[in-house]
């Protein structure tokens, strides 16, 4: 059953996310074309400082979703209640958190940008997006119970929905007036059309929620709260980690440069999460495996997953690699081309994201929050100072590499201390031999990719990104399929195919 649902949910998940990175390349390219790259550098600014405000979350949808997989195994309604009743006290304190904090910030919004030329009330817009953050948190809390139930793929329809809705009426909306206010304001009415569509699926599916009052007991709260104070470190980390990208940018580079950078990662984000999804989705099905199976049973299943990570991010990142640039100069021009240096670097942050996939998943269906809760603000220390140093030395390229050392933390530390260590009782060198046996095969896999791809010198356009793209999808597979053909992990998911076929 929890293969039949992984399976499920990964391929809804992949076609949903495939008709959404179409829809909204069509919406950037709009967006591009009437407000131009100032407007877009905004967009990505006021995200990164919104991500910024979600750190008051403090992680209380990651420890409660991981207190229903044993309730839910065991059908024990009293204990969901009690926990979704929980959940939505919270999330309705954390939206008033967040909606008072981003009101604070208003008055220094000038820290955060060096210069603006378009006439524009950044206040207003900044607002905005603070409104349809908060939206975001009211009635989504019953999203969690769909996804602990392994049945991700149903949420995933409303949310498929609501991107083609979204994106039609904001493109409408551009060609039509060119308000840039109108396209937020669609944003939060759809945002709260969204979640009341989540909240009636969820009431249908699981009737007993509706005036649900069950209190939850003070072990479980406890043991909540416990997560929550680890998984704040973790929030931080993240967001110092993965979310300041663009303040640097703006603050250091320009507004101009988020804008760019803003297309790289809007294409960086879209591969990320089509192919993470494949791994992602089963983060339910871990969870369920994990309070039933043995330890030697759950390091099998990891091997497996971990090996399908790598073939994914081994994959797309050489295709990201291979193809970026002549995608970008098909869909907005080549004027929106950054470095191939921080392409480069870009591929190489994607790659070692990508790669935590597999280990995020088990740490987080295992609960384990508290254990390496000061990890993040290691990585957090290692990110910006080194984001800072190399900025000087290799300008846009440099904030990325920092991104890329501050993740020597998790491969180092977290992941063969507590996932590996922990959970498997395996030994370090095991992991520091696949770790880097995996990343060499990548490194190399690129650097002859890349240079084949670089031989076959095209004027047009178009017909170089379809080369390019034959390339980054026939070598990088063809070698992984030659290298790998004999082993386990390969024979298991040939095996798998097969059996679909029958």
């Amino acid at each position: 059953m929890r293969t039949k649902n992984s399976i499920k949910n990964t391929s809804v998940s992949f076609i949903t996310n495939l008709l959404t990175i179409v829809i909204g390349l069509i919406a950037q390219a709009i967006f591009i074309k009437i407000l131009g790259s100032e407007y877009l550098g905004i967009n990505g600014l006021f995200s990164n400082i919104i991500s910024m405000l979600g750190i008051v979350e403090l992680g209380v949808g990651s420890a409660i979703i991981y207190h229903l997989y044993k309730p839910i195994a065991e059908e024990n309604i009293k204990k969901v209640k009690a926990l979704m009743n929980f959940y939505k006290k919270c999330y309705t304190i954390i939206a008033l958190i967040i909606l008072t904090i981003g009101l604070m910030i208003t008055p220094y919004l000038n820290l955060f940008i060096e210069e603006v030329t378009i006439d524009i009330n950044i206040s207003l817009v900044y607002i905005l997006f603070i409104i349809e953050i908060v939206c975001s948190y009211l009635l989504s809390y019953k999203r969690s119970i769909i996804n602990a139930n392994q049945k991700n793929y149903l949420v995933n329809f409303i949310h498929i929905g609501y991107l083609v809705i979204l994106n039609i009426l904001e493109i409408i909306i551009l060609v039509l007036t060119k308000n840039y206010y109108l396209y937020l304001g669609i944003k939060i009415g759809m945002r709260i059309l969204e979640n009341v569509g989540i909240t009636i699926l969820a009431n249908k599916l699981y009737p007993y929620l509706k005036n649900n009052n069950e209190k939850l007991d003070e072990n479980t709260k406890k043991d909540i709260f416990q997560k929550v104070k680890a998984l704040f470190f973790h929030k931080i980390g993240g967001f110092i980690v993965l979310g300041t990208d663009n303040i640097i940018i703006s603050k250091f580079i320009g507004i101009i440069e988020v804008g760019l950078y803003s297309n790289y990662y809007m294409i960086i984000d879209a591969v990320e999460k089509l192919f993470g999804q494949v791994i992602k989705v089963i983060t339910p099905s871990v969870g369920n495996m994990l309070v039933k199976e043995s330890s030697e049973k759950s390091f099998e299943i990891f091997k497996r997953v971990r090996f399908l990570n790598f073939w994914i991010a081994t994959f797309s990142g050489i295709s990201l690699l291979v193809v970026m640039n002549s995608f970008i100069t098909v869909w907005i021009g080549s004027k929106y081309l950054l470095a191939t240096c921080v392409l480069i670097v870009l591929v190489l942050n994607y790659y070692a994201k990508s790669m935590r996939s597999c280990h995020m998943i088990f740490k987080e269906a295992a609960g384990i929050y508290y254990e390496d809760r000061y990890i993040p603000l290691l990585e957090s220390v290692l990110n910006i100072v080194a984001s800072l140093i190399l900025l000087k030395y290799f300008g846009l390229a440099g904030i990325f590499m920092g991104t890329i050392i501050s993740s020597l933390a998790l491969y180092c530390i977290s992941y063969p201390k507590y996932v590996y260590k922990k959970l498997f009782n395996r030994s370090y060198l095991n992991y520091t031999k696949e770790t880097l046996g995996y990343l060499s095969i990548f490194l190399v896999l690129a650097f002859i990719t890349y240079k084949i791809s670089r031989l076959i010198v095209i004027n047009n356009a178009f017909l170089s990104l379809i080369i390019n793209c034959l390339i980054a999808v026939v070598i990088p597979n063809l070698v992984l399929l030659i290298i790998f053909w004999h082993t386990d992990n390969f024979k298991y998911y040939l095996n798998l195919l097969k059996s679909f076929k029958k």
